[in-house]
């Protein structure tokens, strides 16, 4: 076996031995726990695809541009496991980068429900490692009884590719359209705005809704393909050239890269094996100590 089928076949028992993890908390999470198993099942699935060769992405070559020289990002944040709360977290989340965002001078721009547009110099550069689980441990505010609950997010960072690294098939997409929820109150609703794009060869799905035109939910659903096509491709060859941990599409979501603790203000980060007892600032977008940290991991 090759080095790079290697890496990814370690991949692969990295997010075996997660869903293993996960079925225990079975009896405890209930449905929770069973998206998070059907959730990493989607991760192994994409990993052996790739290890493959199956994953049918009609990239141009990635070396024609540099992640570190996008100026434009595009931020996902899901809930994990933890119901109410892990939606509230991922919300808190998106405020943190926003909040970020306005410090460094840094346009942002909500595209759709969890899904944020920064814009600014070196901004992939700043935030790419923000990629991953972030795991909260605090009292929600519906808790009656005063406990702490552990909850998690999931972020993502892409970059925003221009058109010319990423060649899309008009042939290759099935564009689905159905009425908007997004501003602009009820009139939204009367005409079908909102925007579901499937790419058939990779088996991935973006959306857009929260813009009132159409065509402006178009282009914003072609520029989220265009990124998670590019960091897929971009991925996949940098396993064959290093040993770096593979974070191939969506995989990386299962590893969890920092803990904010909120009873002792503490946040940990898990790769750059540091805290800060700060957590209300960086909460506030104080984040430049972490993100620097990062750089020189």
């Amino acid at each position: 076996m090759d080095q790079g089928k290697q890496i990814l076949a370690d991949e692969i028992k990295k997010v075996e031995t997660e869903i293993d993890k996960v079925k225990g908390l079975l009896p405890e999470l209930g449905e929770e726990a069973e998206k998070e198993i059907t959730r990493l099942e989607e991760q192994k699935s994409e990993l052996e695809k790739a290890m493959n060769n199956e994953s049918g992405l009609p990239l141009r070559d990635a070396s024609a541009g540099q992640a570190d020289d996008f100026n434009s990002v595009i931020i996902e944040v899901r809930p994990g496991v933890g119901g109410t709360e892990a939606k509230i977290w991922a919300d808190d989340l998106l405020r943190m980068y926003t909040r970020y965002a306005n410090t460094q001078g840094w346009k942002t721009e909500e595209i759709d429900e969890g899904v944020l547009k920064i814009r600014g110099r070196s901004v992939f550069s700043a935030l790419k490692n923000e990629t991953g689980v972030h795991r909260v441990q605090r009292v929600p505010e519906t808790e009656a009884a005063g406990r702490i609950h552990t909850s998690t997010a999931s972020a993502v960072v892409l970059p925003e590719v221009p058109e010319s690294l990423v060649e899309i098939r008009d042939d290759d997409l099935i564009w689905e359209f159905t009425r908007g929820g997004g501003h602009g109150g009820q009139n939204v609703n009367k005409v079908a705005t909102a925007v579901r794009l499937t790419h058939e060869p990779s088996g991935l799905v973006v959306q857009s809704r929260q813009e009132r035109s159409q065509e402006q939910n178009r282009k914003i659903a072609l520029a989220l393909l265009r990124s998670q096509l590019w960091e897929a491709e971009d991925e996949k060859k940098r396993q064959l050239i290093s040993d770096q941990r593979s974070v191939i599409g969506s995989s990386m979501r299962a590893e969890k890269v920092r803990t904010y603790n909120y009873p002792q203000n503490r946040v940990t980060d898990h790769r750059a094996g540091k805290s800060w007892h700060k957590l209300d600032k960086i909460m506030e977008g104080d984040l430049q100590d972490i993100i620097e940290a990062l750089h020189n991991v």
